[in-house]
């Protein structure tokens, strides 16, 4: 069955409660403390919040005599909690039980609500005794504050060659946080912890990074496919730990990037790729919790189909699964996509694909949204909103590679997609649009850029991107949550990589709803700073920026590329005007020289800032054998 308890709210944002009760350090904590309920003989609940049904989801606690509940709010009066209608709190004196439960933390305040109608020989408890230690508390007074759970779930793997690395940077820091760490502990297949350890950051934006080579080493470790957690203490400004992920194998035909996991589980996802021929792929499955996924909890049913096919295989708390889809969904082939029923057990996942010259490539599904509703105002935008929502991506230089797309319905009301591709040039002129019409929800359709365009001249600059709209010609509805798959191939070496993203607003100051979206602050968000790590040499780096415009916008931006060095100070920076509609496709190697990136050394990053414009960003490694990879950038 799905976890009932909310994670996430695209108004309120993440849960707090849902982070503390499933957090890893405090699992045992709460086994001690359930068991001393066990043994206190009879046990009232007091739930004035509500959040006694979400502990609930994680921890039996069938051994806990409860005899009676009770709430605070009037409108709650005669509700089941723990299976027993809530009686009004200020029926407590009347209570026999030897334990009140107060279902919350910070509770002395309640508690003093309640202390004269608290009989003398009842003990009162509360979820305060299994709080995280102090030690990992940014703010310290407030524990639900969103700041003491700055986490995340990472991939990590080093295994018979293959390895991975995080990076990311303090960026904390350049919002006044002081003296950040990262609490950091890594759990092997089995949910056990093999590792763990502390890092601690300065007070500037340097950069973070963890290597699964250097992990391997410091704690003696073997091969292991594993789970990192993150937990960042002392942030502000942000309460996401944001990281990009890189995955590569010593014999150097396999190179892939990913990024962060996305915090909060989901019902659903979506968006995983068929197998094409001859290729495996593997959805790996990994438990966000400490209880385990039992045997028909995970499902996969291909898009559009309400036939589901449930995983009979459980995984323990924290615990990692190879689920290889070929295997639970043998008629499932490319460019049909598959639908993910994850019951809020895990984060968003990675799957691997694995081609037949043996290269594996990374990347993720994304959230499929149950919570929607056709938006009529989206269809209604007209010209004020220009083209509306946009998804870009890039088409890369077409020597080299081929670019196709591949739309993902994303949320449960979606029964057709209204939607166009534009292809544009570097300087921002439409060359090419194609309707795609109304798809069905469970179409096999993909747009590959090379066979859209055998039949028009070349890129000017031999790169551009395109653009994923809306398109109502043919009627239908929309909901503003529109994705797509994106997959680049090395047309001489077989080398892939695949990526996805949702559309956005762009560059717009009338705003809808919360787009443009900001990362800091009320929306419209009209300025771009993007992180971008750099590969160690002898790779090469990917930067590939894109100036999506809804509206008519600044003729071209204003983008600066600082090089930073691993200490954290800056080396040089370079200027690139991106005309407005527009794409420009760089290389580390030469937008800055020899001597610049040698003084920058390992470890070194770049911020794409620009204060003018939103724009968007995608960034990978290159390898001189034609490996690479390519994802987006994450902004901060």
């Amino acid at each position: 069955m799905p976890l009932t308890i909310k994670t996430f709210s695209n108004v309120e944002g993440g849960n707090s409660f849902y982070k503390a009760i499933s957090h890893p350090m405090t699992a045992q904590k709460t086994l001690n403390f359930i068991e001393k309920l066990s043994n206190s003989g009879s046990v009232a609940i007091y739930d004035p919040q509500g959040f006694y049904s979400g502990f609930a989801e994680f921890y039996d606690l069938s051994d806990i005599n409860i005899v009676q509940s009770f709430v605070q709010n009037y409108d709650k009066i005669g509700t089941k909690i723990a299976g027993i209608a809530a009686q009004p709190i200020t029926n407590l004196p009347n209570t026999d039980a030897n334990t009140l439960l107060i279902a919350t933390f910070d509770s002395k305040k309640l508690q003093a609500h309640i202390d004269h109608l608290t009989p003398t020989n009842c003990s009162v408890v509360s979820f305060d005794e299994i709080r995280l230690d102090e030690a990992l508390l940014t703010n310290k007074h407030t524990y639900l504050d969103n700041r003491n759970f700055a986490t995340n779930f990472a991939f990590f793997r080093d295994e018979a060659g293959a390895r991975t690395r995080l990076s990311t940077l303090n960026y904390w820091a350049g919002y006044g946080a002081q003296n950040v760490s990262l609490h950091l502990i890594l759990f092997d297949e089995d949910g056990g912890i093999i590792a763990e350890w502390d890092e601690k950051l300065g007070d500037c934006p340097e950069p973070i990074i963890i290597d699964s080579r250097k992990i391997r080493e410091r704690f003696s470790l073997g091969d292991f496919t594993a789970q990192l957690f993150i937990h960042a203490i002392g942030v502000a400004g942000h309460d996401i730990v944001k990281y990009a992920l890189d995955t590569w194998n010593d014999a150097g035909n396999e190179l892939s990037c990913t990024h962060d996991a996305n915090a909060w589980p989901s019902d659903l996802y979506a968006g995983l790729p068929a197998p094409r021929e001859n290729e495996e792929v593997v959805l790996w499955v990994q438990n966000s919790h400490p209880k385990p996924i039992t045997s028909g909890e995970v499902g996969l049913n291909l898009m559009g189909s309400q036939e589901v096919t449930w995983l009979k295989e459980s995984i323990p708390g924290f615990g990692t699964y190879k689920l290889i889809v070929n295997q639970l969904l043998p008629s499932a082939r490319w460019p049909h996509q598959i639908e993910i029923h994850a019951g809020k057990h895990f984060v968003r996942p990675r799957y691997e694909i694995t081609s037949p010259e043996k290269a594996r490539r990374i990347a993720h599904v994304n959230v499929e949204r149950s919570d929607l509703n056709p938006d009529p105002g989206i269809t209604e935008l007209g010209d004020l909103m220009g083209k509306g929502f946009i998804l870009p991506a890039p088409i890369l230089p077409m020597e080299t590679w081929t670019s196709e797309m591949q739309p993902s319905p994303m949320s449960t009301c979606q029964k057709d997609l209204p939607i166009a591709a534009l292809i544009i040039d570097s300087s921002g002129k439409e060359i090419i649009r194609h309707s795609f019409g109304r798809l069905p929800r469970d179409h096999g359709t993909s747009l590959d850029m090379t066979t859209i365009m055998k039949n028009s001249p070349p890129l000017p600059s031999g790169s551009g991107h395109m653009e994923l709209i809306y398109d109502f010609s043919d009627g239908g509805e929309a909901d503003g949550w529109l994705h797509s798959n994106f997959c680049y191939r090395n047309h001489q070496t077989g080398h892939a990589a695949d990526t996805s993203f949702g559309a956005h607003i762009f560059n717009s100051v009338i705003t809808y709803h919360n787009e443009p979206q900001s990362y800091n602050g009320p929306p419209p968000g009209l300025s771009t700073r993007l992180f971008l790590r750099l590969g160690h040499e002898p790779l090469d780096t990917i930067c590939h920026l894109i100036y999506p415009a809804s509206t008519s916008w600044h003729s071209t931006s204003d983008t600066v590329l600082t090089l930073i060095g691993a200490d954290g100070v800056e080396i040089a920076r370079e200027k690139v005007l991106i005309p407005c509609g527009g794409s420009a496709h760089h290389r580390y190697h030469s937008l800055f020289n020899e001597t610049d990136r040698k003084k920058a050394g390992a470890g070194a990053y770049l911020i794409v800032r620009d204060t003018t414009c939103r724009l968007f960003g995608y960034h990978g490694l290159l390898a001189e054998n034609g490996a690479f990879s390519l994802d987006h950038m994450f902004g901060f």
